[in-house]
């Protein structure tokens, strides 16, 4: 059974920095792409970064480009997100997912964790 669990998250004012971890189970994790999504009121769910399986190929988009770091660690089945210089505009339940396709980059899948609350204001 795969399972994610998403932590990490909380408030910060504007300009402040949180790193957000997922832990995976129950799949091998080294075998996908995976991704930070993020689920803003209005909008829906939006993907924010990927990374490849081996972890040195990723890509943000543009609006947290330079701001955030996608990183894993496939000894420890863990996702990483790093992020600086948060805006309010970044407040939204972030969730980790994998990709559909196996070793492939490919959209998310409807795996997802119980998410993590990001709540940037002042």
């Amino acid at each position: 059974q795969v399972q994610l669990v998403e932590s990490g998250g909380g408030s910060v004012q504007p300009g402040g920095s949180l790193t957000l971890s997922c832990a995976a189970s129950g799949f091998t994790f080294s075998n996908y792409w995976m991704y930070w999504v993020r689920r803003v009121p209005g909008k829906g769910l939006e993907w924010v970064s990927y990374i490849n399986t081996e972890g040195d190929m990723a890509r943000y988009r543009d609006s947290v480009q330079g701001r955030f770091t996608i990183s894993r660690d496939n000894a420890k089945n863990t996702l990483y997100l790093q992020m600086n210089s948060l805006k309010p505009e970044d407040t939204a339940l972030y969730y980790c997912s994998r990709a559909q396709i196996i070793r492939k980059f490919s959209d998310p899948s409807e795996h997802w964790g119980q998410g993590t609350q990001v709540t940037v204001s002042s």
